[in-house]
């Protein structure tokens, strides 16, 4: 079997990219100790990512929004983030979307 340098040179070129984007904060932000500001604010961010991930996913299609589109998903992410606020438990959220789609998609 031939080694492909090139193949090989593109594996370890994007193992580098993705690598050092993840460890580089974590070594430099693990010595420093942040304000408690910054520290509060960065609480936020998974909550954030994850509003905006599934805000996207519920209210647009191809790039346009297209609010009753989707009233399936919406009416099954209601009882979903219930679950999420109530229980906190990523689990228990999981399967009552799952549920919840899958009773809504059945009915409707």
């Amino acid at each position: 079997m031939e080694i492909r340098w090139h193949i090989l040179l593109a594996i370890m070129g994007a193992s580098v990219v993705t690598l050092l984007p993840r460890v580089l904060p974590l070594v430099l932000l693990s010595r420093m100790q942040l304000p408690e500001w910054t520290m509060r604010w960065l609480n936020y961010v998974p909550v954030a990512v994850m509003a905006a991930l599934i805000a996207q996913e519920l209210f647009t299609t191809d790039g346009k929004v297209h609010i009753l589109q989707h009233y399936v998903e919406i009416l099954a992410a209601i009882p979903t983030f219930a679950t999420a606020i109530l229980t906190r438990s990523l689990l228990g959220t999981v399967v009552v979307g799952i549920l919840s789609l899958m009773v809504l998609r059945f009915v409707l």
